[in-house]
């Protein structure tokens, strides 16, 4: 049987990940893996969530199946983060999941039994999961540009004609706040458009929400999902709590379909729950009761939400500091302080990026994304003047 089976190329990032732990080096930096690390290099636990485990150990009298859905109270407490006070008219339905992966396989493929002939559209640059998993559902995929990572700036007027030019119901797969690889957000008045744009095609949103609260605020950054919840009769959300309650290896997700159609949600769940039945069938419960606590138990959600604020100002000061470099040759360090979250993209060739990683032990995606809640203030100085030596980068300094 393996005798017939392809070898498959390495995942990138998985290979990064294995380079940056063999390299003997001692003052290397790792900008790739998105995982946030502390003013000291490390990912620590939240307090919120050692004293929600604390909790869980003491008082958890049971470690039966929690049922496809899983922890409802969990789901439902994610929902109030996300969606703030439902619209009127509508409700929403959704299950627990492993991750925000998990749920984005779940709505991927609950649009396909809806939609078989329809097209996702994606626009790039992405992550390679999505392209990957929507490939994996058997749909159709569309890509445009909503980032040129040449130019260092977003395109709205490629993602508005890729929205005009869809059908009654393909779906568009977007970036929820700090998602996208670039850092480059749509601003409220861009967030508008594009729901006005989805709603003239009958178009259907697909939010991929993985870093609420990293940018500008928790309830600041779930402006563009409210409005397209607003403004649209249907919305699919994939939610994680892997970065904002820092359970990366808890995998905690939920997944939720919103309509203004309410008996159809019911007929959603029942779609909802045979996926997943078949994927991993109980979700695991001890992240999702970890947060579910947190959000449920006052002392606990204003821990966590002032260790989530410190987080968020750690990133904006790195931020910070390397904007005052100013342009560096091609690379425009100003406008990392108008941007969001923990990422951000190099204009760098993928030659330039092993030159990165072998002469100076810098270590980052292939595509030039970088992990800045990787970087500590003192290296600095040392990534700008390793990327002001790359050849395609001129000296020339202005600020």
């Amino acid at each position: 049987m393996l005798a017939s089976l392809e070898a498959r190329p390495a995942d990138p990032l998985l290979s990064l990940i294995s380079l940056f732990e063999a390299d003997p080096r001692t003052d290397k930096i790792d900008l790739g893996v998105g995982v946030y690390r502390d003013a000291t290099g490390q990912t620590p636990v939240m307090a919120a969530v050692k004293a929600a485990e604390t909790m869980l150990f003491e008082l958890q009298d049971s470690k039966s199946y929690l049922g496809p859905e899983g922890d409802v109270s969990f789901v439902n407490a994610m929902a109030k983060l996300a969606f703030g006070n439902i619209s009127v008219g509508k409700s929403y339905t959704g299950l627990q999941t492993p991750g925000g992966t998990g749920a984005l396989r779940l709505l991927l493929e609950l649009w396909q039994r809806a939609n078989p002939d329809g097209k996702v559209w994606l626009g790039t640059p992405s992550w390679p999961v999505h392209e990957t998993m929507i490939r994996s559902v058997g749909a159709k995929i569309q890509t445009y540009v909503h980032y040129d990572t040449t130019a260092q700036s977003a395109c709205p007027d490629n993602l508005l004609a890729a929205i005009r030019s869809a059908k009654s119901g393909d779906l568009f797969l977007l970036h929820g706040c700090c998602h996208n690889p670039s850092g480059a957000d749509p601003d409220a008045s861009l967030w508008l458009l594009i729901a006005e744009a989805l709603l003239n095609v009958g178009a259907i949103p697909l939010v991929d929400l993985a870093y609420q609260g990293l940018g500008n605020g928790l309830d600041e950054d779930a402006t563009g999902l409210r409005i397209l919840l607003d403004h649209l009769p249907e919305l699919l959300l994939a939610y994680s709590c892997d970065k904002n309650f820092g359970l990366y290896r808890d995998r905690v997700g939920a997944a939720y379909v919103v309509s203004r159609q309410l008996g159809l949600l019911e007929v959603a769940q029942g779609h909802l729950s045979e996926i997943a039945r078949s994927c991993w069938s109980m979700p695991p419960d001890h992240g999702a009761a970890v947060a579910r606590l947190i959000m449920t138990e006052p002392t606990l959600t204003a821990s966590w939400r002032q260790e989530l604020n410190q987080m968020t100002k750690r990133i904006q000061s790195i931020r910070d500091r390397l904007a005052e470099f100013g342009d560096i040759g091609k690379f425009a360090f100003g406008r990392l302080r108008n941007e969001k979250g923990m990422f951000a993209l190099l204009p760098a060739t993928p030659d330039e990026v092993v030159r990165l990683r072998n002469e100076n032990g810098i270590f980052m995606a292939g595509s030039g994304r970088i992990n800045l809640a990787g970087l500590q203030e003192a290296d600095c100085d040392r990534l700008v003047q390793a990327i002001g030596r790359l050849p395609s980068f001129a000296h020339k300094r202005t600020s």
